[in-house]
């Protein structure tokens, strides 16, 4: 069970200072997909959104950077945005502050062997999971980054079309969604995300990175 939507409560009262979407009078969407980059799923990513002339921010597994470097600059060369998603995609609520803030660092390193690659600012935990303490210590150096609409495209139990209907229902200008370039999101995302942006983009929408 996961909400598609998440609360204006959760989000202003209990996390203000987390960035869940950014305020925006234009028809804007800011696409976000989490922990990639693996070569069954980025690159076909990248190809759809070439066809809609849309930007994404991909918040990878500092790990998948180290086994496909090739796929996370080519995203970078097409104009995209990376985020740091900790070297071992780790549940923050499981962690101590410190070892917790030390995956991240190692993921950052990691980042860092990447040709001509920014500094990388942004910053989502994995599961969207923790701790205040690790808030703390994080948004020294980085933008915590979470979300307004979640696809749910990670669900087996959840309908591709039905996916898609809650995706569209749910994103508004400025809306940060989550898609996923990991094989579990694979059967889903392949029938919504052309399907996704395709609706948008009749409607007036670009698509932006997160920076």
């Amino acid at each position: 069970m996961f909400l598609h939507k998440m609360g204006w409560l959760f989000q202003q009262v209990l996390y203000p200072t987390l960035t869940w979407s950014r305020y925006a009078e234009e028809k804007v969407i800011y696409l976000t997909f989490d922990d990639g980059p693996i070569p069954e799923m980025t690159p076909e990513i990248l190809e759809i959104l070439d066809q809609f002339n849309a930007k994404a921010t991909f918040f990878c597994v500092g790990d998948n950077v180290r086994k496909y470097p090739e796929i996370a600059q080519e995203a970078l060369a097409k104009g995209n945005a990376l985020g740091n998603h900790t070297y071992n995609h780790l549940n923050g609520w499981q962690m101590a502050t410190d070892s917790y803030y030390e995956n991240i660092q190692q993921c950052g390193n990691q980042f860092a062997l990447l040709n001509g690659t920014p500094e990388i600012k942004l910053f989502r935990p994995p599961y969207g999971r923790i701790s205040r303490s690790q808030i703390k210590q994080i948004q020294h150096d980085y933008e915590i980054i979470m979300w307004d609409v979640l696809s749910g495209d990670f669900s087996q139990k959840l309908d591709k079309k039905k996916c898609l209907e809650k995706s569209i229902k749910f994103t508004q200008p400025g809306s940060i969604i989550v898609f996923h370039d990991n094989l579990k999101a694979k059967k889903n995302l392949d029938y919504v995300l052309p399907r996704y942006l395709e609706y948008f983009a009749k409607q007036g929408f670009t698509f932006k990175i997160l920076g």
